[in-house]
């Protein structure tokens, strides 16, 4: 995958922190990970590619990073139905951000949320994935994207 791919996936991540009044976001240098096992937090957003790129694009972070977006986003209820909600809406901003730079053929699935640690994302096995570390405030979390 080249730089300039990644870096799509990385401007997505910090535009949507920082429509989101949380704009003190950083990217950690992004690195390969084997298939065999996925990075992952305490909740993650699966977003599914198809078309001519396949595989797949996941937002994964801890539950008190979310909790504290929540409240930098105005909303006092951090119920884990809004915590759910929350990571699949930063994992389909992500990933539809990247379709508006890959083009109509760049196909994302609606998200699927996980909680724990994923054990059924699916990583083509000849493939290594890219994270991209993210840190806020006192919390780290990342996007992890696997295309073929």
């Amino acid at each position: 995958m080249k730089q300039e791919h990644i870096q799509v996936f990385i401007d997505g991540a910090v535009h949507y922190f920082k429509q989101n009044n949380a704009s003190d976001v950083e990217v950690g240098s992004p690195y390969l990970i084997e298939n065999d096992n996925p990075a992952a937090f305490d909740y993650t957003g699966i977003i599914g590619i198809s078309g001519p790129k396949k595989g797949c694009v996941y937002v994964t972070a801890p539950k008190a990073l979310l909790n504290h977006l929540l409240l930098s986003i105005g909303e006092n209820e951090t119920s884990e139905e809004n915590i759910v909600d929350l990571i699949g809406e930063v994992a389909n901003t992500v990933s539809g951000n990247a379709r508006g730079t890959f083009g109509s053929e760049f196909m994302i699935s609606v998200p699927v949320v996980m909680k724990g640690m994923p054990d059924s994302i699916y990583l083509p096995k000849g493939l290594r994935s890219y994270v991209i570390p993210l840190y806020w405030k006192s919390y780290s979390a990342a996007i992890v994207v696997c295309l073929q």
